[in-house]
């Protein structure tokens, strides 16, 4: 006969049962296993009738297999629904007998036990919490007129599992599979007098992003604007993201503000990224 020994802790048991009562099931459904030694099932197949051979065998792969059920967590409902079955067609094929009392009276526990323990699937294992925060604190100018060009970061504020993707100072990378959030806080401001157009947009691994697209329209000398916008992206490990920005004059520039006595620096550029849109930890 296998061997049907508990071998777990309780704190073992808590990983895949619900609460204390299921446990406590547990630990009563293979504390009857282990009455049954091999020499009370030699006794009993010999009195049970002529089926009381099979009768053990099928019902030590009963509770074999009600012991992977609840071990084996992946597949526990088809096992526990396979141990039920045995268990019924053991107690159909009992014959009328001495000693088959005894063992009907533990086939119908043991049935309750299996019943009751309502094993649980394994948890679902849950992606990290990924993040971080990058800023710039260098004014940042146009290199050529409506020519695309990356916006770099000189700062890492935090980072976990999203950093700078070395040696580039404008290509933010993730370690992690999942939904991101990338949002961007940007002052843009011209030296000029005129009117002049701002682009700024996402590209992903070296190709823009559809429709991430903004439009800012800047006038006069000095006219500093603040401008936020956010996108949500797709990532798998190793892909990574750069914010994008042109114009139509070499006027524009994304400022940066040091420190006063009554205020913190402003950054030219900050952005922040997160992966829990879909609530992963």
């Amino acid at each position: 006969m296998a061997t049907n020994k508990l071998n777990l802790t309780r704190d073992q048991l808590a990983t895949f049962l619900k609460n204390h009562e299921q446990i406590k099931q547990f630990e009563r459904l293979f504390a009857d296993v282990s009455e049954l030694e091999p020499t009370t099932l030699t006794d009993l197949s010999i009195t049970a009738s002529t089926a009381g051979q099979q009768a053990v065998l099928a019902l030590d792969t009963a509770l074999t297999t009600a012991q992977e059920a609840a071990v084996a967590s992946a597949s526990a409902e088809s096992k526990a629904q396979v141990a039920l079955e045995q268990i019924a067609a053991l107690q159909a094929d009992l014959g009328v007998g001495p000693g088959t009392a005894d063992l009907r009276a533990l086939l119908a526990d043991l049935r309750t036990q299996v019943e009751g323990l309502q094993m649980t699937p394994p948890p679902v294992p849950k992606r990290r919490t990924r993040y971080g925060q990058f800023y710039d604190t260098t004014t940042q100018t146009i290199v050529a007129v409506n020519t695309a060009q990356p916006v770099t970061f000189n700062t890492t504020d935090i980072s976990d599992g999203v950093r700078l993707r070395s040696p580039s100072t404008s290509e933010v990378e993730v370690d992690t599979e999942g939904l991101y959030n990338f949002q961007v806080s940007v002052q843009f401001d011209t030296t000029s007098g005129g009117t002049d157009l701002i682009w700024v947009w996402f590209r992903k691994n070296g190709s823009d992003i559809a429709n991430s697209a903004l439009q800012i329209q800047i006038q006069g000398n000095n006219a500093e604007l603040l401008q936020s916008f956010n996108l949500f992206v797709d990532m798998k490990a190793g892909d990574y993201v750069q914010v994008m920005w042109a114009s139509d004059d070499l006027n524009v520039q994304l400022p940066y503000f040091a420190a006063a006595l009554f205020r913190p620096a402003a950054p030219s550029i900050i952005l922040t990224v997160s992966n829990n849109i879909r609530g992963e930890s």
